[in-house]
């Protein structure tokens, strides 16, 4: 069980910071590609790659 938590716990502060730094850069930005943030926030909210998929499908430079 202890190794399971040694595992597991970097890989939630992972998750748990890109989902910070990808809410925090939707609410920064005018727009992003599909024209609709709260997509974008629910599918960080759900999804275990949502974040990392907001960060490279996401943005509009």
């Amino acid at each position: 069980m202890d190794n399971l938590l040694l595992v597991l716990a970097p890989l939630v502060v992972l998750q748990v910071g890109l989902m910070v730094l990808g809410y925090v850069d939707l609410a920064r930005r005018e727009r992003v590609r599909g024209g609709k943030k709260w997509i974008w926030a629910l599918v960080m909210l759900l999804s275990f790659v949502g974040p990392v998929l907001y960060f490279v499908l996401g943005r509009e430079e």
